[in-house]
């Protein structure tokens, strides 16, 4: 659920939320309370707004992932986001705690990657199969455990389950990510990827943005990584 302590980042026109592992961005068939609807009641009472409050989700990050979203207060807001979103014109880096050191420790993956509704789960293949779209991200090992290492994600392309299955593609799933390859879940069922950071120029007042969302402190392991690249 949000709090007001979620806010990372707040003007007239933008609005970012350190989302938790476990919260809908927006609402969906299964009625379950959503970040939207809370965030638009907050605002609601917070302000004291008589009427509908405007919030636009600029891009989401799947239920069981945790970090940085961006909502627009305001239309123009939204529709210049949305624009720069196409554009690629907004740096958006993930952190994941993966079950093995990728080979080679950096580099760029590309595949192709097939949405099966019906399971809720995409595929990557090496080659074009038809149906299929482009997906690339470039990837940087940050630290390692005993057990477990940390990648730092650049988004290249924003495809369905993306970081998920391409990494799960190479043999590195991600923590508690059963659904592509993890060996356990993890306590309360999330996956230990973070959406870590947001970059832009701010689309009213074009001077640079970046916000990092801090990782969940009640994870022992997310607290050692974080900890380890300070």
């Amino acid at each position: 659920m949000f709090s007001p302590q979620d806010i990372l980042y707040e003007d007239n026109h933008l609005l970012v939320v350190n989302k938790h592992s476990g919260d809908l961005v927006q609402p969906d068939p299964s009625g379950t309370s959503a970040l939207e609807d809370q965030i638009k009641e907050f605002i609601r009472r917070r302000d004291a707004k008589p009427g509908a409050v405007f919030l636009g989700v600029v891009h989401r990050i799947d239920r069981p992932v945790s970090g940085a979203v961006l909502f627009a207060k305001t239309s123009k807001a939204l529709a210049r986001l949305n624009e720069m979103i196409r554009e690629g014109r907004i740096d958006k880096r993930y952190w994941a705690i993966v079950e093995q050191t990728p080979v080679p420790e950096s580099g760029e993956l590309r595949h192709y990657i097939l949405r099966d509704a019906t399971s809720n789960r995409s595929r990557a293949y090496d080659a074009p199969k038809g149906g299929a779209k482009e997906a690339r991200l470039r990837y940087e090992t940050l630290a390692r455990s005993d057990h477990y290492t940390l990648l730092e994600i650049e988004l290249l392309t924003g495809r369905h389950h993306q970081i998920r299955a391409q990494l799960s593609k190479i043999g590195c799933p991600i923590r508690g990510d059963l659904k592509y390859g993890a060996r356990r879940s993890n306590p309360g069922g999330g996956i230990s990827l973070h959406s870590r950071s947001l970059s832009f120029d701010h689309p009213v007042r074009h001077e640079p943005v970046r916000v990092v969302a801090p990782v969940a402190a009640e994870d022992a392991l997310w607290r050692y990584f974080e900890e380890a690249v300070q």
